[in-house]
């Protein structure tokens, strides 16, 4: 809705992962408004809102920080497609040679090169297993994206044991 108004341009806030910390608390403000009183749910979602930021902010310096290391790791020219690559591995970090071929509009076999600089940088790792149709994840910005659910989820449940 955010994006859709036009009040975020490029990210929309997570709000749902600061309403994730209070799941009964958010069910009562929803039962206050349905009462005629938009007040507290206003509140919710701007401790949301907040929260959310505060997570979202945390996962954006994790992966400027990703990305910035592999400026050391990666030997390849720097008009070289692996650098196109890389930065199109923290918007999609699971990837095959024919989505890298069409997102960075390159034939197979120069999307394959790219692959395997970084395979050979350590930025790209093959998980399939299979000699064909293959697929490769950028394990740093997997891990960077379960941390940041991890934190959503604590929050969670530290919230649900201070209201016990």
């Amino acid at each position: 809705m955010l994006r859709g108004h036009g009040l975020t341009r490029n990210v929309t806030v997570p709000v749902s992962a600061g309403l994730l910390t209070d799941t009964a608390g958010y069910f009562e403000t929803l039962t206050a408004y349905r009462d005629g009183d938009p007040s507290r749910i206003i509140a919710k979602l701007v401790d949301a809102s907040f929260a959310a930021i505060t997570n979202g902010r945390q996962l954006v310096i994790e992966l400027r920080a990703t990305r910035a290391s592999w400026d050391d790791r990666i030997k390849a020219c720097r008009g070289a497609t692996a650098w196109r690559l890389v930065d199109l591995l923290v918007r999609q970090p699971v990837v095959d040679a024919p989505t890298i071929a069409a997102e960075l509009d390159l034939v197979p076999q120069n999307a394959q090169r790219a692959i395997a600089l970084l395979v050979e940088a350590g930025v790209l790792t093959e998980f399939t297993g299979f000699k064909r149709n293959r697929m490769w994840q950028a394990t740093e910005i997997l891990t960077a994206l379960d941390e940041f659910t991890a934190r959503a989820l604590l929050a969670r449940r530290t919230d649900r044991s201070d209201s016990v």
